[in-house]
């Protein structure tokens, strides 16, 4: 079979400046926004035509940080507690043999940036700041929405969520548009599903360290500092 060659036409600018912390599925965190910029050679605002009449959009994308020489056919989800084994082709880990990556996301707008062109404004991604995207689709809704469709595994968590409490008000240090973005991913649960409660955790999110921990069933948010 003849190997086959692709290129980014654009790359992500996000809140999410590193991987831990990163909902595990696009859409858990609808208040996330971030940026497609477009490359130079497909900076062309005719190859946009007609996409503001789709509300969603198909986002294919590069794991870039997850790439490794040979191929393992069965993965860990962090789902299941770290433990058990499926197929790779039966999850939607990092760890592939080409680390092709798919997410949706709410198409918000289409907007001119000086020195960028048109790029798209996008709710709902799970990707990385500078994650290389190899194409866009529109989602269309008579074809790619199975309502009886049955999620296996991950159905025993899709409803998984943590109470988030800030103490001392400290989402006071963050701007206004960044705290339901950053309460969206705190209650998707960040943590390694093998760790136990008690234990304490710092993320990154835009240019603010967030420090954490959980007891029963509440991520209590107790320090949060601007990135030096």
């Amino acid at each position: 079979m003849k190997e086959a060659t692709i290129k980014p036409i654009a790359h992500v600018l996000s809140d999410f400046k590193e991987k831990f912390g990163i909902p595990r599925q696009s859409g858990r965190a609808p208040s996330v926004l971030s940026t497609i910029v477009f490359e130079p050679e497909f900076r062309d605002k005719n190859a946009l035509l007609g996409i503001e009449g789709f509300s969603h959009i198909w986002v294919i994308f590069d794991f870039s940080l997850a790439h490794k020489e040979g191929f393992s056919p069965t993965v860990r989800p962090p789902r299941l507690g770290g433990n058990q084994r499926v197929g790779v082709f039966a999850s939607r880990s990092p760890f592939r043999p080409n680390n092709l990556g798919l997410s949706s996301g709410k198409l918000v707008r289409v907007e001119e940036q000086e020195g960028l062109g048109s790029v798209l404004i996008v709710s709902g991604l799970d990707l990385l700041d500078g994650t290389p995207i190899y194409d866009i689709k529109p989602y269309l809704p008579f074809t790619d929405c199975h309502v009886d469709a049955v999620g296996g595994y991950a159905d025993e968590k899709k409803d998984y969520k943590l109470k988030v409490q800030y103490l001392d008000d400290i989402d006071k240090l963050l701007p206004p548009d960044l705290i339901p973005a950053l309460t969206e991913c705190l209650a998707d649960d960040p943590r390694p599903s093998y760790q136990e409660d008690g234990r304490e955790y710092g993320m990154r999110f835009a240019d603010f360290n967030v420090k954490f921990k959980v007891e029963d069933n509440t991520l209590i948010v107790f320090d949060i500092s601007k990135c030096e």
